[in-house]
């Protein structure tokens, strides 16, 4: 739970998402929107599968 809780500071945090505010759209969204809701759907989806492993 820790290592997900770093990734999710490297995936919200000033470099990375630095890649994605470029005036492009996902499906009529805008990227930086779009990748920021997969980035926290997966990182939901990892605890999710960690916390199911560990029992």
């Amino acid at each position: 739970m820790i290592a997900l809780c770093m990734l999710g500071c490297v995936l919200f945090n000033f470099p990375v998402l630095a890649l994605f505010n470029v005036p492009a759209t996902l499906f009529g969204v805008p990227l930086l929107y779009a990748y920021i809701f997969l980035a926290w759907g997966l990182l939901i989806a990892l605890m999710a599968w960690v916390i199911e492993r560990r029992d």
